[in-house]
């Protein structure tokens, strides 16, 4: 019989898992909350019998990562950790401080298939999807490990959260649920490069958190340059299911946009973007582009001047404040790292 990860369990799952053990429907609550406080054997949850615990750890296991490097900025403290996983894996998570409470930015998949040509998490695609509990973990053992209290979550580490859709929606479940870490759904933004059955499925919802959508350029022929998923879902596409997500849920929608030199830092791109966005509320972040060693991209000297132009037709545009750029602190680029210096990580 295979193991089951009781952690990407919900608590009526554990529940009714009980009781087909024969016990009383109270221990479900008891583990989920032992699971979600971050203990990492069955051993650790005392006040269940041991004959439970014996029945537990016959029938599942409870994930567990370990941290194969930690990177801590001397600039502003932000915190990267590569975690090794179970079967060897590596994903990274990272802890950023701002006045306003402890941001993580968590990973959904291992690698990524998206191919954006400017980022570093792509280069070695796609190699699995993450479980719900190795989301979980990220938080959880990212808080248990700095100290520091996670207010908020972001999911825009390595990975396309729309491409492992069921195991992210899960994950949301279980990191909202007021027996677990209880994080509200308004301190959460979901980012996705624009697979347009996810932004619709995720408008059905109607949860409250933030939907970021990384844009990076406005027009079909730039778009599909560096991003290929703009072959399948483009940019027309792309900001209908926008406005329709804004229709059901009432809820702004922001942008995300790399500034790369001489690519996508033009007027006219301002211009079409705040176009694109009529009829709705949109916040455009510009995010100043990180040096990934294999990509061709610079970063852009126009960003002052976009910001600016986009500001002039009534768009709020405000410009990423860079974190850990001592500590390779953008996505993907501490995992590759380690694959390139042949550390604990599978490819």
């Amino acid at each position: 019989m295979s193991m089951i990860d009781i952690k990407s369990m919900t608590l009526q799952e554990i529940t009714e898992a009980c009781r087909q053990m024969g016990e009383p429907a109270f221990r479900g609550k008891q583990i989920f909350v032992w699971l979600h406080k971050g203990v990492t054997s069955f051993d650790e949850m005392s006040n269940l019998s041991k004959a439970l615990r014996e029945k537990l750890k016959e029938r599942y296991v409870i994930t567990v990562p370990t941290i194969a490097r930690k990177q801590v900025s001397k600039l502003d403290g932000t915190i990267k950790y590569l975690w090794e996983l179970d079967d060897g894996n590596c994903i990274e998570t990272v802890l950023m401080q701002y006045h306003h409470g402890n941001t993580v930015c968590i990973s959904s998949q291992v690698g990524c298939r998206m191919g954006c040509a400017f980022c570093a998490s792509t280069i070695a695609g796609k190699v699995r999807d993450l479980q719900p509990s190795e989301m979980v973990n990220q938080v959880l053992f990212t808080q248990l490990d700095s100290g520091l209290e996670i207010s908020n979550i972001v999911l825009m580490g390595i990975g396309e959260p729309m491409d492992n859709r069921d195991n992210v929606m899960r994950f949301l479940e279980l990191i909202n649920h007021p027996d677990g870490m209880n994080i509200g759904m308004r301190h959460i933004s979901l980012s996705t490069c624009g697979v347009v059955p996810g932004i619709d499925a995720l408008a059905d919802c109607g949860l409250q958190l933030t939907l970021s959508v990384s844009l990076h350029a406005p027009d079909s022929e730039t778009r599909s340059r560096i991003m290929p998923v703009n072959k399948a879902y483009d940019v027309e596409e792309l900001f209908a299911a926008c406005h329709r997500y804004f229709q059901k849920t009432g809820r702004r929608i922001s942008f995300e946009y790399a500034m790369i030199d001489g690519v996508n830092d033009n007027d006219w791109q301002a211009d079409l973007i705040a176009k694109r966005i009529h009829g709705m509320p949109g916040h455009v972040n510009l995010i100043p582009l990180n040096d990934v060693v294999e990509s061709p991209f610079k970063p852009s000297k126009r960003i002052a001047a976009f910001q600016k132009r986009l500001e002039s037709h009534g768009i709020t545009a405000t410009v990423r404040r860079s974190l850990g750029g001592d500590i390779d602190a953008s996505c993907g680029q501490l995992r590759r790292k380690a694959m390139e210096e042949g550390g604990a990580l599978h490819t």
